[in-house]
This record gives structure tokens, sequence and C-alpha cells, in this order.
């Protein structure tokens, strides 16, 4: 028997802001909120579960030190890599310095908090 990711936990300083973006970025909604604060978000009408994994974004006070060791790639399902990008940079996105070339065929971007992310080339189907 196997695994599979069914979640990604972020802390976060703003759970809100970081919930609204990652939706807006994913096409995903609200799913849940929890005491603490942390807001589950994922596909809508599939949510837990799912072929794709749900983020949770929890509050943090904790500050970030450092380049992440996990970031989260993501792809276009319905236009090419050059309209994705502005679409996420008028979401929020800001492009990030890890190091690249810029030969790279992704562009390395960060959340509003910060959290790296690529957006790779290839489109892929809506699952």
């Amino acid at each position: 028997m196997a695994c599979r990711i069914s979640e990604l936990v972020i802390d976060c300083a703003d759970p809100e802001r970081l919930a609204a973006f990652w939706r807006e970025v994913l096409g995903y909604a609200e799913l849940d909120r929890e005491a603490d604060g942390s807001i589950q978000i994922g596909p809508p009408d599939v949510g837990f579960g799912g072929a794709q994994p749900t983020l949770v974004l929890s509050p943090s006070g904790d500050p970030r030190t450092g380049k992440l060791r996990l970031h989260v790639d993501v792809n276009a399902t319905d236009r090419d890599q050059d309209a994705e990008l502005e679409r996420l940079l008028a979401l929020g996105a800001r492009p990030a310095d890890v190091g690249q070339t810029g030969n790279e065929s992704w562009h390395v971007l960060a959340d509003p908090e910060g959290n790296e992310f690529c957006l790779l080339r290839d489109r892929l189907p809506v699952v």
C-alpha cells in the first residue's frame, strides 16, 4: 500500500490573506475554519481526500528564517505560462530570486508572505 499527499500545511502570519491568495491561484474554495484560526482550502465540490491535496493555512508567530526547504510548483490549466505569470503577479505574487540563472523554463515567485513557489511552463489539464 502507498501513501499520497492529502493536505499541505503552511504556517503563516495571516491565514486569511494567504488563504485568499491561494484560493485565487488554484481555483480552490474555503472548506473549513478551526478555532485556532487555521483555514483549510481545497478543490470545490471535492474537498479533502480528492485527487488534489488541500491546503491548511495555519497561524504562526514564528519568524521565517532562510530559504524554504519545500516549495510548491504550479502549472496553468487554461492559458500559457506568460498569461498565467501576469495573472499571478496581479493577485499579489512577486518575483523571487533563489539563485536562478535566468535561463530556466520556470518562474520563481513568492506569495504575499514570501513563500517561494514556481510557475512551470507546461499547461496541465484540469483534474
